[in-house]
């Protein structure tokens, strides 16, 4: 919670195992479902800038992994990680809430400060 260097090279190690494990899931499941949906069964998803070319073919299937990647990683790291964090950073570390003086309180520190001014111009005049 502080910044401990331990703690971040774990949170890092797990956010790659992590990170792995879907893009692996994603490589296995998600591109060959997406390589169905696509037009050209030789390429997948994707599109053909030109046709007789087909170095020019832009495919979208590696790009829609990428973004299931991301956001996979970004709601586990932070359903896991940061929220939970949060919650027990909040329950643990309670504002002190300085509390409101009293009237009384208020009164005796009026009448210091008076007290203090009327002793700082007193001795002014006595100094003349």
């Amino acid at each position: 919670m502080r910044g401990n260097v331990i703690d971040l090279a774990v949170a890092v190690v797990m956010g790659t195992a992590f990170t792995a494990i879907v893009t692996s899931v994603t490589k296995g499941l998600v591109e060959p479902l997406l390589a169905t949906a696509g037009g050209n069964s030789e390429f997948g998803l994707g599109f053909q800038i030109l046709a007789d070319k087909p170095s020019t073919f832009v495919a979208l299937g590696p790009i829609i992994s990428a973004g299931i990647n991301f956001v996979t990683v970004a709601a586990v790291l932070y359903f896991v990680l940061i929220l939970p964090m949060t919650h027990l950073k909040s329950r643990l570390v309670k504002p002190t809430v300085k509390a409101d003086p009293t009237e009384l309180e208020l009164l005796a520190e009026i009448r210091d400060l008076l007290a203090t001014q009327r002793a700082a111009k007193t001795e002014q005049l006595d100094n003349r």
